[in-house]
């Protein structure tokens, strides 16, 4: 699948006090998404610049975090989602001065000042993290939710083991249908960065919406004749999701985006749209990314082998 995506291609190289570039806000039904490679970030007096974007409660949290790496990791989750808001601002706000709340079931949200010369963007965001990459996917006027899994991940129990735990009836029965244990294991983490995703898109947190409750399905488009299997790359099926019990939140369009990302990650995008018109849900997200190393290096990664969309992308 192309992924060609008009995105200007910008690479930065400067020192750490280098202000953050300005970017235009995500177009309807596009999302955005920064990431940032923890052992990248090596500068001590970095850290500490982006240490001192965070508020008292922030630090906090970030120096109870038991181990240099742990810490480093929620350092890094915070001052990533703090400058990548702050560049749709058009410089009207700085990310230290950022204000953040949660919904009833913790998920953080922006919390703007109102100005009467300046009307903030409804900016929706979701991070996610694994102990070697942490991204940041911004939209708006659209809820969204984010996962990141390393491609490496292996689970404590045997993959079956795990996806009878947590997975839908038929979820484990086409992960079963699957012969070579390798292949298996990787399509079952792409369905739990699929799941995760959701999940977080609906704001509501796991306990609330247990995996068990929905199931992903790979479903061919109108029109195509091929057999759909779940580990297929073709243009010819969507993701879609399907409750299992009446009380799942059914009224939200959701959309599904699919992908490796930095060659070692597989990541996952759900996006929620209620004005959706008849027929659009067929067409494909539209996605930009960049890595980053905020103050220091921004590089647009469209349309490159760091970015390699499975399903639902453009």
């Amino acid at each position: 699948m192309s992924m060609q995506i008009d995105c200007f291609a910008r690479k930065l190289f400067c020192s750490s006090s280098s202000p953050l570039v300005s970017v235009p806000l995500p177009s309807r039904r596009e999302t955005h998404l920064w990431y940032v490679i923890p052992d990248e970030v090596k500068d001590a007096s970095l850290q500490n610049q982006y240490m001192k974007l965070l508020s008292p409660c922030e630090k906090k949290t970030v120096l109870q975090m038991q181990g240099d790496r742990l810490q480093k990791g929620a350092l890094l989750a915070r001052a990533l989602v703090r400058t990548t808001l702050a560049r749709y601002t058009d410089t009207q706000v700085s990310p230290n001065l950022l204000k953040f709340q949660k919904n009833n079931f913790g998920k953080p949200e922006v919390e703007w000042k109102h100005d009467v010369q300046w009307n903030p963007p409804s900016l929706h965001f979701n991070i996610s993290h694994s102990s070697s990459l942490i991204a940041c996917g911004v939209t708006v006027d659209m809820p969204i939710g984010i996962d990141v899994e390393e491609k490496q991940r292996k689970a404590k129990t045997s993959t079956m083991a795990f996806a009878r735990r947590y997975f839908s009836p038929h979820e484990v029965e086409r992960l079963q249908a699957i012969a070579d244990p390798e292949v298996q294991r990787h399509e079952f983490i792409k369905l739990w960065t699929l799941k995760e995703a959701y999940v977080k898109a609906l704001g509501r947190g796991f306990s609330a919406s247990p995996f068990k409750t929905f199931a992903i399905q790979f479903r061919r488009k109108p029109k195509s004749r091929l057999h759909v299997t779940l580990d297929s790359h073709s243009e010819d099926f969507k993701i879609v999701v399907e409750p299992l019990n009446a009380s799942e939140d059914v009224k939200t369009n959701w959309q599904f985006g699919l992908f490796e990302l930095a060659r070692s990650h597989y990541a996952a995008i759900c996006i929620g749209n209620n004005k959706t018109t008849e027929g659009e849900e067929n067409h494909p997200l539209k996605l930009k990314v960049w890595r980053t190393i905020p103050f220091v290096e921004d590089e647009c990664v469209s349309g490159s082998d760091s970015v390699v969309a499975l399903s639902g992308l453009t």
